[in-house]
């Protein structure tokens, strides 16, 4: 968990671990959104493109696919980090989860980078406090060491 600033302009400085992850992409391009509404994502496009594969061919829920795919495109688009390590945020993403000029935290959770305002933070900080002892009990008897 890292703690980052979207500054004045939209942009978000990612942590030195961050950008050598994604300077080791194959493809530098990032797709910037939020699937949800609370919670910013930035995808590797590579990921990216597999996700909306996966949207496009879902059969179980074809309306829930669908309206995911409305809010990453409603909220989303293509970025890159620059030279010095930043990302330009969408500002509808930015104004939907009230990021402008903020801190935030950032968490890697399976392969993307999320992005998360001190209010969503503190609010998954108490549920994971909550319940981490069951959840841990949990886990170590499907095998986590």
């Amino acid at each position: 968990m890292y703690p980052a600033r979207v500054d004045d302009k939209g942009r978000l400085k990612l942590p030195v671990g961050f950008q050598n992850f994604v300077s080791g992409l194959p493809e530098k391009k990032l797709f910037v959104t939020s699937l949800d509404r609370r919670i910013g994502q930035i995808y590797p496009i590579r990921i990216w493109r597999e996700n909306k594969d996966f949207l496009y061919e879902y059969r179980d829920n074809p309306k829930a696919a669908k309206r995911i795919s409305f809010n990453a495109q409603d909220l989303g688009a293509d970025s890159e980090m620059d030279s010095q390590g930043r990302v330009l945020l969408p500002p509808e993403m930015r104004r939907e989860l009230g990021i402008e000029n903020q801190n935030v935290r950032l968490f890697a959770y399976k392969g993307r980078i999320q992005i998360l305002s001190e209010a969503i933070y503190e609010e998954q900080k108490k549920q994971a406090a909550a319940s981490a002892e069951e959840d841990l009990e949990t886990l170590e008897g499907a095998g986590l060491r």
